[in-house]
């Protein structure tokens, strides 16, 4: 019974995992396709590759989604960090229910109504859409990504420890920067690249809140993509994928060297 139930379980892993990634291993391969039909292979080639690059619409349109996405993810991180602060030092406060809903309702509200919100509000304040619209409108729905990580942390977080350093003299701010961040650094770098791989790639509240100049990645691939798939276009795909693994995997060891480190700390302070 155990036997077939292993069985079983290795088979839905494996069917799950092809399910998921199948697609985005085609998509790879077939972005070093020679033929330019893409369900049709020609042989390797990197041609396509050297397309992209050359065009000049798609090289504009990832400048504007690198900048905006990097832009937003920081000013995200310090809002959602101090939005994660707020609701877990000071847990009683007026309209603290309110401000915590506000945080979070873009966690559970649909994009299409968090877009046309914003293109309402953008529209009211007289803000012509572009850049700036676009980038603000990723600030708010990211923020409470960041949130979420960064309070999950504080939860669990040792409220000793920042005594001890006010009870030998340090300030508050003091005690913030030199006792509390470190040890919330790996959540907010976590929070950072989360925010920043949502920016990037954000296309329903993009399409709400750009303008003429501020044409996002995703939206160029999205226009293109309803007159027919290329290779081209795989390729550009190829290449969001790998910025978006590699940020993964640089934010995992990061998070891994810092947490090897703490516990080499303790086991330091427990010896001496």
């Amino acid at each position: 019974m155990n036997a077939s139930l292993s069985r079983f379980n290795i088979v839905s892993i494996v069917l799950g995992f092809a399910f998921l990634y199948l697609p985005i291993v085609l998509l790879i391969i077939f972005s070093f396709n020679e033929s330019r039909l893409v369900t049709v292979w020609g042989g390797f080639s990197t041609k396509w590759y050297v397309a992209m690059f050359q065009n000049q619409g798609l090289m504009d349109a990832a400048w504007v989604t690198a900048r905006v996405a990097f832009i937003s993810a920081t000013v995200a991180t310090v809002l959602g960090t101090m939005a994660a602060l707020a609701l877990t030092r000071y847990t009683r406060f007026r309209g603290r229910i309110l401000f915590s809903g506000m945080v979070f309702a873009p966690l559970v509200m649909p994009e299409v109504i968090t877009g046309l919100s914003l293109l309402l509000l953008f529209v009211s304040m007289g803000l012509d859409r572009g850049f700036l619209t676009v980038t603000l409108a990723h600030i708010t729905f990211t923020m409470c990504f960041v949130a979420v990580v960064v309070q999950s942390r504080l939860i669990t977080f040792d409220r000793s420890l920042e005594e001890a350093a006010m009870d030998l003299g340090a300030t508050p701010v003091k005690t913030f920067f030199q006792v509390t961040l470190p040890v919330i650094l790996p959540a907010i770098i976590s929070g950072w690249m989360l925010a920043f791989t949502l920016s990037l790639d954000d296309l329903v509240i993009a399409s709400f809140t750009s303008g003429p100049g501020a044409t996002t990645l995703p939206m160029k691939i999205y226009s293109q993509v309803r007159l027919g798939v290329t290779p081209e276009i795989n390729a550009v795909c190829t290449l969001l994928i790998a910025v978006v693994t590699l940020g993964v995997i640089a934010a995992a060891v990061v998070n891994k060297r810092r947490e090897v480190q703490r516990q080499r700390d303790e086991q330091a302070a427990q010896r001496g």
